[in-house]
């Protein structure tokens, strides 16, 4: 037997309650009075109601699914986060990728700059031999 005795306001007198968990027999629907919800603090866990008032026990069982829904938000809470620390590493391993390929990219046109000059100059002087060789030829072929 629990009894519990509060002053509601300074003008009003004391107000006394007193009830018994042993008896169980209004709880409806066989559900468990006694659920705790590791996920809420201590001053949050629904406190076992009053079995033989209806409304302690609807009391009760709105403040046991409300504490459900708390842990199933709060489950999805951290999955949603886990999945935003994925993706924001994944950004983070394009981002880097994107800056590679620019890089890349300013190096082959660079590149490709630098064969088209070399392959001028090769060009250039090929002929070049060419045009010095052909005299040294006729001279050889006139000897």
């Amino acid at each position: 037997m629990i009894t519990s005795t509060r002053r509601v306001s300074p003008d009003k007198s004391e107000v006394r309650i007193s009830f018994s968990l042993q008896d169980t027999s209004d709880a409806k629907d066989g559900e468990d009075l006694s659920q705790t919800f590791p996920d809420l603090e201590q001053r949050l866990q629904p406190v076992p109601p009053c079995v033989s008032l209806r409304e302690s026990v609807q009391v009760y069982k709105e403040h046991c699914r409300m504490a459900r829904e708390f842990h199933q938000v709060k489950h999805e809470i951290a999955v949603l986060e886990d999945r935003k620390r994925k993706l924001l590493a994944e950004l983070v391993e394009d981002e880097q990728v994107a800056v590679e390929i620019a890089r890349l990219e300013e190096e082959f046109l660079r590149l490709t700059e630098e064969n088209r000059n070399l392959v001028t100059v090769h060009n250039e002087r090929t002929q070049q031999l060419e045009r010095l060789c052909l005299p040294n030829q006729t001279r050889q072929d006139s000897s």
